[in-house]
């Protein structure tokens, strides 16, 4: 029997990230195509959603800035913002399944409560993610190993959890790693749906958005390709595997 399908939102103006990103996630989930709604909130208006048919949201990262102030983020960018308050708002209230990477925990934890700035950026790379106390009693979390390797890359983080929020995974550059509100929405600040062909395609596309000045982009491309972070897809297989649902 079929799952009731994952709605994907992603950000991305490039087609090939954008389709990378939808490929990538029935690959490393087992999702079938007809498994998978794949919604471009960059290209119009995506509201109403229908949350009542899906088994949950999973929202992808983004070139955009979340804590950039109001007069530098572009007209799409805003109108994506203020419809995605509105969802998660909703979803938020209803306990919707929902996974937020990266950009995600940013939109998120503003909606919620919690304070996003620059103070745990983290450049272009590898990183390594530990599951903390309460992420190992966390049906999702709790299945992952207690440290493993992920890709990361991001200018503002969440510096302050939302009131209720239980964190998961830490580490000493960028202290929330991951956290879940209620008891079925979590975000990520690292990327548990990247492998290192991707990145390395994202890497070459937003070589000039000031992500990373550690490295030449040849030499993180060079270190990219040899880092393994397979067990960071766990969590894609997790909330797939704890949410997903028959068809009505």
């Amino acid at each position: 029997m079929s799952r009731a399908p994952f709605l994907l939102l992603t950000s991305r103006s490039e087609d090939h990230l954008s389709e990378h990103e939808a490929a990538g996630l029935k690959r490393l989930t087992r999702l079938a195509d007809d498994e998978v709604v794949h919604i471009r909130m960059e290209q119009a208006d995506f509201l109403p959603v229908p949350l009542d048919e899906v088994s949950g949201v999973i929202l992808g990262g983004s070139p955009f800035t979340a804590s950039d102030p109001t007069g530098q983020k572009s007209a799409a960018q805003l109108r994506v913002e203020a419809e995605l308050t509105r969802l998660l708002q909703e979803m938020l209230e209803r306990d919707v399944p929902y996974l937020g990477l990266c950009y995600g925990i940013g939109v998120t934890a503003l909606v919620a409560g919690g304070r996003v700035d620059r103070a745990f950026g983290e450049p272009v790379g590898p990183t390594t993610v530990t599951v903390t106390d309460a992420g190992r009693a966390d049906p999702v979390f709790g299945r992952m190993p207690p440290s493993f390797l992920a890709f990361t890359g991001h200018k503002e983080a969440c510096s302050e959890l939302p009131p209720g929020a239980v964190l998961l995974a830490t580490n000493d550059a960028c202290p929330v790693q991951a956290y879940r509100l209620g008891t079925r929405q979590y975000v990520t600040q690292f990327h548990p749906e990247l492998e290192p062909e991707h990145f390395i395609h994202r890497i070459r596309a937003y070589r000039h958005l000031g992500y990373s000045s550690e490295h030449t982009v040849e030499e993180l491309i060079e270190r990219v390709g040899l880092v393994d972070v397979s067990e960071a897809h766990g969590v894609l297989r997790g909330f797939v595997r704890e949410f997903g649902r028959p068809r009505r």
